[in-house]
């Protein structure tokens, strides 16, 4: 495989990223310095979907795989990107805006959907009224073999609403959503590979640094 280049897809992290209403805050902290202890080390509290981060099944379901018992396989593959930046605040993507792309998901079942929500409205009270994915919209890439769907917003589904659609479908097809990503113009290339690997710890979901890998045309 020849790289062409490597994407950084996530947020930072840090005291100020923003977090799902009623989640923990995350909060850093010197633990001890090279001065007074010879090494530096930090102190963090965090959510286990502080951040950029994934879902496990888990997260909607008691009897649901916790994130270090998915298969390493659902965390990195061939990639694609839907076009959702036409879409204003608290609109549905629907599956006419997915129409042109379902044929692909079968060979790209890394799916991201791009509403450039989180590099315009962060840390605002706009960034919380994303537009989001239909439940038609899940349905239909789950028959199609979708693995992981990612959005750069803080929410597959919508932020305040009363139900979760597309995380029930997929917490119940054992799938993975990725959330609270951003910066997706900088994928230059149809041709790539996603991967967003998580901690190893028995949890719901967890803070990743999704990256997208572009490779050249003939890989």
């Amino acid at each position: 495989m020849k790289i062409k280049q490597i994407d950084d897809l996530s947020l930072d992290l840090n005291d100020d990223t923003p977090i799902y209403p009623g989640d923990p805050e995350p909060h850093f902290e010197v633990a001890t310095t090279t001065e007074h202890d010879g090494y530096n080390l930090s102190s963090i509290h965090l959510g286990s979907q502080s951040g950029s981060h994934v879902d496990a099944p888990f997260h909607f379901r008691d009897d649901g795989t916790r994130v270090d018992d998915m298969p390493l396989s659902l965390f990195f593959g061939k990639a694609m990107v839907i076009d959702a930046t036409t879409k204003g605040a608290n609109q549905p993507i629907t599956l006419e805006d997915v129409a042109p792309y379902l044929d692909q998901v079968a060979t790209h079942p890394f799916v991201l959907f791009k509403t450039g929500w989180t590099d315009k409205y962060i840390h605002t009270e706009t960034y919380f009224q994303h537009p989001f994915v239909s439940g038609d919209v899940a349905e239909a890439l789950v028959a199609r073999g979708i693995k992981f769907l990612g959005i750069d917003t803080i929410n597959a589904d919508q932020t305040g609403g009363t139900a979760f659609p597309v995380h029930d479908l997929f917490s119940n097809r054992n799938l993975m959503i990725g959330e609270n990503w951003g910066h997706f113009d900088k994928i230059q290339s149809d041709n790539f590979y996603l991967a967003a690997f998580p901690i190893r710890w028995h949890c719901d979901g967890s803070p990743v640094r999704p990256v997208a890998i572009e490779v050249a045309d003939d890989d």
